[in-house]
């Protein structure tokens, strides 16, 4: 019996060549191929990932002064006497007297209003029963120009027979906040991206996109520093509005 040769064109292939196989064959060069490009996109993902994972955080401040558009004054006054009755009527002059001078100063009836009575009794020295009434009256107005004036001219109020007690005084209040908070919020957050470009430059980088912002709160104190109300305290129509907000800008 005659055994092939190696050349011999009968002799058995060296690798299957059943569909079998070749399906096998073709699904691991699949595979192969997969591995490597998902190595490739997990790698450049990992790269984007870090990029991204790049920013500063910084604060903005933004500052402005106005001027209140509400005055307050709580006025508050009383009388003793022997009896009810006598203490009623004192405090009603007195009522009369406030109510006169705010008129005369041109305020509208509606703007001064009652906004609390007390009345106490009590035993002074010599064993007598005595009645205290204390009233309070409070003043509204939105017309800043006469407010200051009724502040300069209070003592007139003295002259007139009324005592005014501790905690007297006038206020002043900016309610017109939402008029400037979109053009300071504006302005906080040009300050920080001023604050983030400084670091950028400072570290050979570049300040992207707001990754996340915090607004902060709106702080209204006197422009001057003075705050007010009672004696000896001046309160001012002059304020100074200030917000501070928190910025994450990313860096690229």
């Amino acid at each position: 019996m005659t055994q092939p040769r190696p050349d011999d064109l009968t002799a058995a292939p060296p690798f299957p060549r059943d569909a079998a196989s070749r399906r096998w064959l073709a699904g691991a060069a699949v595979l192969a191929a997969g591995m490597v490009a998902g190595g490739y996109l997990l790698g450049d993902g990992l790269v984007r990932a870090r990029e991204a994972d790049r920013s500063v955080t910084v604060r903005g401040l933004a500052e402005r002064e106005v001027t209140a558009d509400l005055a307050t004054w709580t006025i508050a006054y009383s009388a003793t006497a022997p009896d009810l009755a006598t203490a009623q009527a004192d405090v009603d002059g007195d009522s009369d007297a406030i109510r006169a001078f705010f008129r005369d100063l041109g305020f509208p009836a509606d703007d001064l209003q009652p906004t609390g009575v007390n009345v106490s009794q009590f035993t002074d020295n010599m064993g007598a029963t005595r009645f205290t009434v204390r009233q309070r009256m409070t003043l509204r107005s939105t017309d800043i120009v006469r407010a200051q004036s009724a502040v300069r001219r209070q003592f007139e109020l003295v002259r007139r027979g009324v005592v005014l007690e501790e905690g007297s005084g006038m206020t002043y209040a900016f309610t017109r906040l939402n008029s400037v908070k979109p053009a300071m919020v504006a302005a906080a957050t040009r300050d920080a991206r001023a604050a983030a470009e400084q670091f950028a430059k400072d570290s050979g980088t570049s300040v992207g996109a707001i990754k996340q912002a915090t607004q902060g709160y709106f702080e209204v104190t006197a422009r001057d520093g003075d705050s007010g109300g009672g004696w000896g305290v001046s309160d001012t129509p002059y304020k100074k509005v200030r917000v501070v907000t928190t910025v994450v800008f990313y860096l690229r």
